[in-house]
């Protein structure tokens, strides 16, 4: 067994119970603009601090089985399986480059906020590795920071991508002893805010110039917006369930709906005719894990370009729609596995970047900050599709996991 990396602290247990709810309120943990459960905020609220919530990823060879531990803690994956998936950190020194982009991406937000005048204090946190969330929350009560506003580095509805990170601030609550002491809200998922879209169509339309300046036809082109593969169950269940005011999504739920929104968003930001009569493109999924007899979403992007010789196809365009940075599933996913594939079926290939800290989604996501902190009705917030805005505090029942059933979580209403 290698050894843990000095310093190396295991993630907070979960939490066995809510918060503190304050009287009148049904939103443990929230401010009074939220407390109440309405699904938008529009009061302004003063925050005091900005919680910048991450992933987290090893950041050497003897970090990695303690980060994979981590990842599925209570699973009881023993390290011989998990040294399965470690190839992948392995292949790369054992450092996941997600760590350093929120250093980066923390450092850009601080300077576009500086630069609009706001005094937020960014603290940052991860799931998986130090620093843990409870770890920024320690931090920002320690320098009297205790209404804030948490920001996760995922854009789209799943419990992996929304609902858990909820969850990660009870056990941080609970885990700090800060219970009835700081106020939590959370800024809702923003896959369709134009500062998050803009990198993408920025990208597919640099890779489209570039096939068409080789002599690629249209024809012979295919855009592949690629995301991360979660389970069937899963993906049903993200986003808010039938009631409450909504009608539910069907199959994939509102992960598959929000990704096919945001595809054709930037199709027609490319041109109304890219979308309807232009280049083919497809939503297709990667990175599964867990047992081969649990049902992913589908197709996988090696499977669909498997696919595409056959229908006359020269080229690929991979977008990494479900992707804010080029983090380890980009890196190995992408860049290695399915750039091979291409190459064994003749197929050029380009794979377009992810916003990171592009202008546009740093500035978008302070905007997102500015809508909270002005309590910014709804109807008059940018999005770019028809979903948005999403939700300020999640409806009861979203995002479910029932193979975990339902666990303490913060910046929702009800279960």
């Amino acid at each position: 067994m290698a050894a843990q990396n000095i310093g190396f602290r295991p993630k907070p247990p979960r939490a066995s119970a809510v918060p503190p709810v304050a009287d009148g309120c049904v939103v443990p943990a929230a401010t009074a603009a939220t407390c109440a459960g309405a699904p938008f905020a529009t009061e302004p609220v003063a925050y005091e601090g900005i919680l910048l919530l991450g992933f987290g990823g090893p950041e050497g060879q003897d970090d990695v089985i303690p980060f994979l531990r981590n990842v599925t803690n209570g699973r009881g994956i023993p390290d011989e399986r998990l040294e399965e998936v470690a190839h992948h950190y392995r292949h790369f020194g054992g450092v996941s480059p997600i760590n350093d982009q929120n250093r980066t991406l923390k450092a850009a937000l601080e300077a576009e906020l500086a630069a609009r005048g706001l005094d937020l204090p960014i603290y940052w946190g991860n799931r998986n590795w130090m620093p843990y969330v409870s770890d920024a929350l320690d931090a920002a009560v320690a320098d009297g920071n205790r209404r804030l506003l948490a920001l996760a580095t995922s854009a789209y509805s799943s419990y992996s991508s929304c609902r858990q990170y909820r969850e990660d601030l009870a056990d941080a609550v609970e885990a700090t002893g800060l219970g009835g002491e700081v106020e939590i809200d959370k800024v809702g998922q923003f896959f369709d805010h134009p500062g998050f879209v803009a990198p993408f169509a920025e990208g597919l339309a640099d890779a489209l110039a570039t096939l068409r300046a080789d002599g690629f036809g249209d024809d012979e082109i295919e855009v592949l917006f690629s995301t991360h593969s979660i389970p069937y169950a899963d993906a049903d269940r993200s986003g808010p369930p039938a009631g409450d005011g909504h009608e539910g999504f069907g199959p994939g739920g509102a992960y598959v709906a929000q990704h096919v929104a945001v595809a054709e968003a930037i199709l027609q930001q490319l041109g109304t005719a890219q979308l309807e009569t232009g280049i083919p493109w497809q939503l297709v999924f990667q990175s599964r894990s867990g047992p081969p007899q649990v049902p992913w979403l589908e197709p996988d992007i090696n499977d669909a370009m498997a696919e595409l010789p056959a229908a006359g196809r020269r080229a690929v365009v991979i977008v990494p729609l479900g992707f804010v940075s080029d983090h380890m599933e980009v890196l190995w996913d992408l860049d290695t596995e399915a750039m091979e594939t291409a190459e064994e079926l003749g197929l050029r290939a380009i794979r377009t970047p992810t916003p990171g800290v592009h202008p546009s989604y740093v500035a978008g996501l302070v905007d997102l900050v500015e809508e909270r902190l002005a309590g910014t009705a709804p109807e008059d917030r940018p999005r770019a599709t028809d979903l948005g805005p999403w939700y300020d505090v999640c409806r009861p029942g979203c995002c479910e996991n029932k193979r975990l059933g339902f666990q303490p979580a913060l910046a929702g209403a009800g279960r």
